[in-house]
């Protein structure tokens, strides 16, 4: 990922947070049919080796995980907010005009080598905690054994798994730190006033330490 020294985030704590807050990370690795990516919700374990271990799993039909099993090198990426920045919004608009559109966002990548896995009682236990982590906050959370044990061995059976140790980690917070501080407030303001949702998480992020 192409990050100038201005943008780049290095602290593990921070990476791990934004790891964390993404629901839905894009997985890609190069199989014998070429760059393959899949979209699945993953678990972080932070203790688990230098950088942390990323766990997810794969529909068995699903060609990707043969890939991961052959050893080659995976690509995790977790998307934060995002937001487009218009000229504007900027005060060197009125001081000089020498703007132009930008995009700002967060994101982090994680690369590493796999382990794929189908025991069955590993399997169980990743589902059940991927299960909590995205029932939690509901009044009357789902949880896995609610479901016959019969029909989830089936479908236990229907996945495959895998623990990705992260090798290297690189995170980009994008906010405009090339710009002055009055630049970096109008942005913020402009986006505080958008009507979108995105847009408005994206300003409490810029000259947050986070």
């Amino acid at each position: 990922m192409y990050s100038p020294t201005a943008f780049r985030q290095d602290d593990l704590a921070t990476l791990h947070r934004q790891i964390s807050a993404c629901r839905l990370a894009t997985v890609v690795s190069q199989g014998p049919e070429g760059l393959q990516a899949s979209h699945l919700p993953l678990l972080l374990e932070p203790a688990e080796g230098e950088f942390g271990t990323l766990y997810g799993h794969f529909a068995r039909a699903n060609p990707h995980w043969r890939a991961l099993a052959d050893g080659g090198e995976v690509l995790a990426i977790f998307s934060g907010p995002d937001a487009y920045v218009s000229p504007s919004w900027y005060l060197a608009k009125a001081e000089h005009g020498k703007v132009v559109p930008t995009w700002n966002y967060i994101a982090v990548h994680a690369h590493g080598q796999a382990e794929v896995f189908d025991d069955a009682e590993r399997l169980l236990a990743l589902v059940s905690r991927l299960s909590e982590r995205h029932e939690a906050g509901r009044a009357q959370p789902w949880a896995v054994s609610e479901a016959p044990r019969d029909y989830i061995d089936g479908m236990l059976r229907a996945i495959v798994g895998f623990a990705l140790p992260i090798q290297r980690l690189e995170g980009k917070w994008k906010l405009g730190q090339n710009r002055s501080a009055a630049d970096q407030s109008g942005v913020r303001a402009g986006l505080n006033a958008s009507l979108d949702a995105r847009d408005r998480e994206l300003a409490a992020r810029i000259n947050s330490p986070e």
